[in-house]
C-alpha cells in the first residue's frame, strides 16, 4: 500500500511521517512524502532527530506533489496531509483514486531555533503514534467507508 504525506513545505512534518511509515511499516507500506510549495530542502533539525532515532535519511528530500501526479508515478492508495495549509488546498488528480485525510499537527519548523528540539520530538511522537495505530489496523481488508473513518479517527490521536 503507497501512502503518501502532504505538507506545504515538505520540510519537517511530512518528512517525519514519511520516515516513520518507512520504518515501521516496511513490509505493508511505502511511504512518500510532497509538498505543494516545497522549501527546497529538508529542516536541519529534521535530519537530525530522524537521525537521532535510528532512520535512514539518506534519500530524504524536499519533494513538489506534481512528481506523484504524473503518469509514472506510483498509484497511492492514501493521502495524508499534516498542515492545515495543505489540507485545504486543491490538491492534483492522484491516479487511483487514493483516500484522503488529514492529521494535523503543529509546525515544529514555526517554533524558534531554542525551541526546535522540543516542537520537532512532540511532533515526531503523536505521527509516530498515529502511524502505528494505523498499522495496527488491518487496513487492507477495509472497506471505503471504514478506512475513511478509521484514518479520521486516527487522525484524532494526540
Amino acid at each position: 500500500m503507497n501512502i503518501l504525506v502532504l505538507c506545504t513545505g515538505n520540510s519537517a512534518r511530512s518528512i517525519l511521517l514519511e520516515s516513520i511509515f518507512n520504518t515501521l511499516g516496511k513490509d505493508r507500506v511505502t511511504a512518500f512524502s510532497a509538498g505543494s510549495q516545497p522549501a527546497g530542502k529538508v529542516h536541519p533539525q529534521s535530519i537530525k532527530l530522524l537521525t537521532e532515532l535510528g532512520h535512514d535519511v539518506s534519500g530524504a528530500r524536499s519533494k513538489s506533489w506534481d512528481e506523484f501526479g504524473g503518469p509514472d508515478a506510483p498509484r497511492m492508495d492514501i493521502v495524508i496531509t499534516v498542515c492545515a495549509s495543505a489540507a485545504g488546498e486543491t490538491c492534483p488528480v492522484w491516479a487511483g483514486a487514493p483516500v484522503r485525510c488529514h492529521w494535523g499537527v503543529e509546525d515544529p519548523a514555526a517554533a524558534e531555533e531554542p525551541e526546535w528540539d522540543e516542537a520537532f520530538k512532540t511532533a515526531y511522537t503523536i505521527l509516530k503514534k498515529r502511524a502505528e495505530a494505523l498499522l495496527e489496523v488491518k487496513f487492507e481488508n477495509l472497506e471505503l467507508p471504514a478506512l475513511t473513518a478509521e484514518l479520521k479517527r486516527i487522525g484524532e490521536l494526540v
